[in-house]
């Protein structure tokens, strides 16, 4: 008598029927490893039973994926890791400071907020005359936020190509915005 299924087998299963406890028994296995190479990147408690249950999420959203070049655990552990540190990139990406109570910040005469707001406009001048592909590709980075490899993702092209297109769109914005300025 079989006592306990592979977790190929258990993904096969859920997939064909759908079966939610192939999914615990899956979750019950690897769980706490997951948390450990969570906490071994991330070295939060709270953050890594976060991204545990997040990672958990994926993986069953998308076992349809699981195509067994390698095994189940090397899969998921592969996942895991690029997850946290996708995260600790963007916790670097929107580290925010406290504000301190007691300083004086710095409020904007009427002069340089005029100021801002004509560079603001100069530059929505830029982008509107650069190329159609040029301008989302700066909207999707510095105005969505989007990281190299979700731009590439959904340009579907690779992340060096993305790195390149950025780097002379910011320079045509650049040269453009000198144009116009002057």
């Amino acid at each position: 008598m079989r006592t306990l299924m592979t977790d190929e087998e258990l993904i096969r299963q859920y997939l064909h029927s759908g079966t939610n406890t192939c999914l615990e028994a899956l979750y019950n296995r690897y769980s706490t490893k997951v948390y450990q190479r969570c906490m071994a990147v991330i070295r939060d408690t709270n953050k890594a039973q976060d991204y545990t249950h997040d990672i958990f999420i994926r993986i069953f959203a998308r076992l349809d994926r699981f195509q067994e070049r390698s095994s189940f655990a090397t899969w998921l552990y592969s996942i895991s890791y690029n997850y946290c540190i996708d995260q600790l990139r963007a916790d670097k990406r929107l580290m925010m400071t406290a504000l301190d109570t007691q300083t004086d910040y710095h409020s904007y005469t009427t002069e340089e907020a005029d100021g801002y707001e004509y560079n603001l406009q100069l530059l929505s001048k830029v982008m509107k005359t650069m190329p159609d592909n040029e301008a989302r590709l700066l909207r999707l980075k510095y105005q969505e936020g989007l990281d190299i490899r979700q731009i590439a993702s959904q340009l579907n092209i690779n992340d060096s190509a993305v790195k390149m297109r950025l780097k002379r769109s910011r320079e045509r914005a650049k040269r453009l915005y000198q144009v116009a300025v002057c």
